[in-house]
Formats: structure tokens, C-alpha cells, sequence
């Protein structure tokens, strides 16, 4: 259980509440502007350039339309989360969704899979409020780029905290290693896989290397390394534990014990531009993203939340974080996030 105590209870109060969040927005400071001059000032900071005339007057009608639906919204309000003009309000959400998410959903043959033990804390009540990121066992948020790889980010996000968890340090290990050299079953680097999958691929492989050993290219490269065996690995794990599915309470145990990987539906731009507060925007139950739940809390209104590390980078986000409604009516949480959930054991 997270302890709270000097500088770590500042640093949960401020993260867990999300009072930290509330800083101006870059793009707030462009409103009033011509919209060729907040394109122009957007491309500047993003070092964005197009091939031709054509091409950047066909992505100023896409960012112009991003940005009026975005302003739109935040004028409406009514909503405890807001959205940002972010790094990619060029794209269509179709182009987004086919460059930066990648989770295969599990057939009947993917995996086999072990249920969650029905206690994890020998009859403890569950904290009401966690975040391993206050406990060191969370990695700075990275970004998978233009590859569907988000899958591998989930799955090595996972590892690392479990593994902080159980020998006291913080690796980052490796996603590339993982788009390289697994895929032979059903995880296909840039084009997609299963958390599940690249767990029981690390486990008969014998464990991951570093990220600084096998560095990220966000591409589907040549396997480094041999691919049935890792003589040296940096962090092992002997399997992994399928949370019962369509049960946040479930997930709650799960994630009380340490970050998890969890499956998200999310489509839509109210997710491509989500820039802070508690995510309750509509979404479906398609699965299509991987991500790691890494604690969850309660708003000072009592809205409830899971914490979840996301695979775009620091600039989407709260800091590349997204909090998403806990405890919802349906019964495979908002946007599916109960559905799938598992973690590795170590």
C-alpha cells in the first residue's frame, strides 16, 4: 500500500486530486487569432512541415476543423475534462487511430489464460487511493510514435512496475525488442498484438533486455537478439494473471497490487485531443489501444477515476496520463477498460 508521508503526500495530493493540471494551455494563449496564424504557430512548435502547397492547405482544413470542434467544446463546458489543440490536430481520427493504436482484441486460442487469485491482500481492505508513480515504479511516459506497437508500451510498462515492486529498482526496458523479435504468434510489431501474447513471449524467451541495450525506432525492424532465448536478460517474469473480466472491482484489487495492463476503446477526438480533467466522453467497447493502469483515486466532487499511462508521449494529456471514470454503470467500465485486464507475476 502506497505509503503517505513527507514529500510523497505533497506529490500525491497534487497528483492524485489533479490540482497540478490546471496551468494555461499553450493553445489558449493563441485564441483570437487567425486560424492560418494558430496553424502557422502550431507548425512552429510541433516543427511540422508538408511536402507541397497542396498538402499543407489539405492539412490546414483538417487542423481548422480540429481546432473549431475543440474551442466548441471547451466553450460548452459542462464536462470535468477538456480538450487540446495537441500535436496531432492535423490528423482525421481515422489517421490517428491507424498510427498510434494497435491492440488486437483476444480470440478464444490466444492465450492460456490463469485467473486472478480472489484476494490479493490476505483480507486487507483495498486502499482508496493508489499511484505507483508516487512508490518509483513507473518509467517516464514514452511515445510509440507512428507504430501500432502500443500493445508492447502496455505490456513493458507492466513489467517494470512489478519489478520495481518485488527487487526495489526501476528498469526501462525495451519495446523494440518486443516489435522485433516477437512475431511468430499473434503479436505483429507496428501492426499490432496482444498484452498477453508478449507476456508469454517474455516468459519463454527468458526475460527482456534495456531500453538503453535495444533502443526504440518506432518501426518494424530485424530481431537484435535471439529470439527463442536471453541468456542475460535485465528483468525476468515467471507468468502472468488474467483479471476476471467485466468487473472494476476486480481490476481495483488487481491494480491496489501493482500497475496493469489494460485494453481501451478509444476512439473518437474527444480522446486524440484530451487534455485533463476526468474522462467521460462516449466510447464504445471495441478495443483498440493498449495502456497501464497505474493507480486509481477520487475527485474532491467524488467522481472516481483509474490513472492510466498512456504511449503518445508528454504532450497528450495530464503530462501524458489520461484519468478516466471509475466505477461506471456498465458493467466492462468506461470504454472497456475492465474487459481484458491482466498483469505479469514475478
Amino acid at each position: 500500500m502506497p505509503s503517505m508521508f513527507g514529500s510523497k503526500f505533497i506529490y500525491l495530493i497534487l497528483t492524485v486530486t489533479g490540482l497540478w493540471q490546471y496551468s494555461p494551455a499553450w493553445s489558449a494563449s493563441l485564441q483570437g487569432l487567425p486560424m492560418s496564424k494558430r496553424h502557422d504557430q502550431w507548425m512552429v512548435r510541433y516543427g511540422r512541415t508538408y511536402a507541397n502547397r497542396a498538402e499543407k492547405e489539405r492539412r490546414f482544413e483538417i487542423f481548422k476543423t480540429n481546432v473549431e470542434y475543440i474551442d466548441s467544446f471547451n466553450r460548452e463546458g459542462g464536462k470535468p475534462y477538456k480538450l487540446e489543440v495537441n500535436g496531432f490536430a492535423d490528423l482525421t481520427n481515422e489517421e490517428f487511430r491507424a498510427s498510434r493504436t494497435g491492440y488486437n482484441k483476444p480470440g478464444i486460442s490466444s492465450g492460456d489464460r490463469i485467473p486472478m487469485e480472489p484476494a490479493l491482500f490476505n483480507g486487507n481492505a483495498t486502499p482508496a487511493s493508489v499511484d505507483w508513480r508516487v512508490e518509483g515504479a513507473v518509467t517516464p511516459v514514452k511515445d510509440q510514435g507512428n507504430c501500432g506497437c502500443c500493445w508492447a508500451f502496455s505490456a513493458v510498462a507492466a513489467m517494470e512496475g512489478i519489478h520495481k515492486i518485488k527487487n526495489g529498482t526501476l528498469i526501462s526496458l525495451s519495446e523494440q525488442e518486443l516489435v522485433d523479435c516477437d512475431v511468430d504468434g499473434l503479436d505483429h510489431g507496428c501492426e499490432g498484438g496482444l498484452m498477453d501474447d508478449a507476456f508469454k513471449f517474455i516468459i519463454n524467451k527468458g526475460g527482456l533486455t534495456t531500453e538503453a541495450d535495444y533502443p526504440y525506432t518506432g518501426d518494424d525492424g530485424v530481431c537484435h537478439m535471439n529470439q527463442t532465448s536471453n541468456p542475460n536478460p535485465a528483468v525476468t517474469i515467471t507468468g502472468f494473471i488474467d483479471v476476471p473480466a467485466n468487473s472494476e472491482s476486480a481490476l481495483q484489487l488487481a491494480v491496489a497490487s501493482q500497475p496493469v495492463s489494460v485494453a481501451i476503446d478509444a476512439e473518437g477526438y474527444n480522446f486524440q485531443f484530451y487534455g485533463g480533467g476526468v474522462f467521460t466522453g462516449s466510447c464504445g467497447t471495441i478495443l483498440n489501444h493498449g495502456v497501464t493502469a497505474v493507480g486509481y483515486g477520487t475527485e474532491l466532487d467524488g467522481t472516481k477515476y483509474w490513472m492510466v499511462k498512456n504511449s503518445w508521449g508528454t504532450d497528450w494529456g495530464e503530462d501524458g496520463y489520461i484519468r478516466m471514470e471509475r466505477d461506471v454503470s456498465r458493467q466492462e467500465g468506461l470504454c472497456g477498460i475492465a474487459m481484458f485486464p491482466s498483469y505479469p507475476t514475478a
